[in-house]
């Protein structure tokens, strides 16, 4: 069990007391927020009122009431004899939180591609169309190259040595020395990270995940029925000090983070803190997972090391599907040696190797990433100008912070109502993707990922109808009440 010390709540409540109302009052809206804003991991044991009272300065009967009105309201639990965790209350339509944990009866997500409807601007995908000719010219010389491999049966668990070779070399570019043996080809990202957590992690594993995450990431560990353990982001990025004590109380099997234009936030993880974390992971007996398929998209042109580089236990990921076209489903894992062969592995029992033409044509897109990239950057970071120009003339009270590079902007919403905007969306021709889908029981309510992939008119069309959705829910609140179970949507 998580347990949150008195100085870490202390950090996170900030000036909390205005003096605008009763201290113990005060301070239970402030922990409510918290938790359903994702920055107090749910299931985590609050600080005793007498440690916490002492800190904070405040009498005990303070604390006291503001732990009884959480628990009255559902955000903590009760029990004989031990601390109260933090919980959302059971979704229901009068109770005090409108937009709680949907059941678990809910529908599955639909397939990408399938859902949404003709003559929607599509806000719930966040990635690119092709790189057209540059990915047309590298199927061409695929397409020269693949005689030579026909007398072969096809079938390579680790993938083919071009590819293999071609990313190992964009490793050892980036200050990460890498040999081909040290890299599997996988299809995509996620086929990556599914194979990482069946070969490592056994049922009921904890998973450390920051917290927001990527939602399929999530959706792959809940499928192997292992434990994410969520870690609340600061205000300005990674909090060191959670994670490290999130590794030394949870132990957790893995640690799955994106240090690289973190999803759905955009933010980039300093040196210091990857070498600090590194420390902290391998002291904890903790794998770490490096999800870097957004790295290349680095809009402001910071530096970095990938994470790899501050330890030899450490697997990363990567894919094509951001920087090219999620079309081509070609991925990778680099790790040590020794633990790709585990993952080949256990590979068979998900597949017997990726198809050959796409591995020939990727081999070339590795070793000329350089060519579209600079065009694609460029479009990027008008595309983002855009949508933080259009949000702030349209949508004044939504908060925004420019995403240092990625594909999305990360809004926290004026209220509780992510939820409810995704499905009304559609009524202004908007598909959308609630804030929580990058959460766990149903945090970031307030919060909402919106990608700037889209030509500007559409940016411009997206935002006005993202204007006119709000403006029906503001004058009409009881919109809020019957707009709870939003429609499963598929997320990239």
């Amino acid at each position: 069990m998580a347990v949150l010390t008195p100085q870490a709540l202390s950090r996170l409540l900030g000036p909390w007391n205005s003096g605008t109302g009763p201290a113990y009052r005060e301070l239970a809206d402030v922990v409510r927020l918290l938790i359903l804003d994702g920055r107090i991991a749910l299931d985590t044991a609050l600080p005793s009122e007498r440690s916490l009272s002492s800190v904070l300065g405040v009498s005990r009967t303070t604390v006291t009431a503001a732990y009884a009105t959480l628990r009255d309201q559902g955000f903590l639990s009760t029990g004989q004899g031990s601390r109260g965790k933090t919980r959302i209350p059971e979704l229901t339509p009068f109770g005090p939180a409108l937009f709680g944990p949907q059941p678990q009866s809910a529908s599955p997500l639909a397939a990408p591609g399938l859902t949404a409807p003709e003559g929607l601007i599509d806000l719930a995908y966040s990635a690119l169309p092709a790189s057209g000719e540059v990915v047309h010219r590298a199927f061409a010389a695929a397409l020269t190259e693949l005689p030579a491999l026909l007398p072969g049966f096809g079938y390579d668990a680790l993938g083919l040595l071009p590819l293999r070779q071609a990313v190992a070399d964009r490793y050892t570019a980036a200050g990460v020395p890498t040999q081909p043996g040290q890299v599997m080809v996988t299809s995509g990202a996620q086929h990556a990270l599914t194979i990482i957590i069946r070969t490592l992690a056994d049922r009921q594993d904890r998973i450390l995940v920051e917290h927001p995450s990527y939602p399929h990431a999530l959706d792959a560990i809940r499928s192997a029925r292992c434990r994410p353990v969520p870690v609340a982001f600061a205000e300005a990025g990674w909090d060191l000090p959670a994670l490290e004590s999130a590794l030394v109380q949870q132990r957790p099997k893995l640690a799955y983070l994106v240090p690289d234009f973190h999803n759905p936030t955009g933010m980039i993880m300093p040196d210091e803190q990857r070498r600090l974390l590194a420390r902290a992971a391998a002291a904890s007996g903790t794998v770490l997972v490096a999800d870097e398929t957004l790295r290349d998209l680095n809009l402001d042109g910071i530096a970095t090391t990938p994470l790899a580089g501050f330890g030899s236990g450490i697997v990363s990921i990567g894919s094509l599907s951001k920087s090219h076209w999620g079309g081509l489903r070609t991925g990778w894992i680099r790790a040590s040696e020794p633990m790709i062969q585990r993952f080949a592995a256990a590979r068979t029992t998900l597949d017997l190797g990726g198809p050959v033409m796409e591995q020939l044509a990727a081999a070339h897109l590795v070793r000329a990433l350089e060519e579209p990239l600079p065009a694609l950057l460029h479009t990027l970071r008008g595309n983002r100008s855009t949508l933080l120009g259009l949000l702030a003339e349209h949508l004044p009270t939504w908060q925004t912070t420019p995403p240092a590079g990625g594909l999305s902007v990360w809004c926290r919403l004026p209220a509780p109502i992510s939820t409810a905007l995704t499905v009304l969306a559609p009524e202004f021709g908007i598909r959308l993707a609630a804030g929580p889908r990058f959460g766990i029981g149903g945090a970031f309510e307030r919060n909402l990922r919106l990608p700037f992939t889209l030509a500007t008119d559409k940016l411009e069309a997206a935002v006005l109808g993202l204007r006119a959705a709000q403006d029906r829910l503001d004058a009409a609140p009881q919109l809020r009440r019957s707009l709870i179970h939003a429609p499963a949507v598929a997320i990239a």
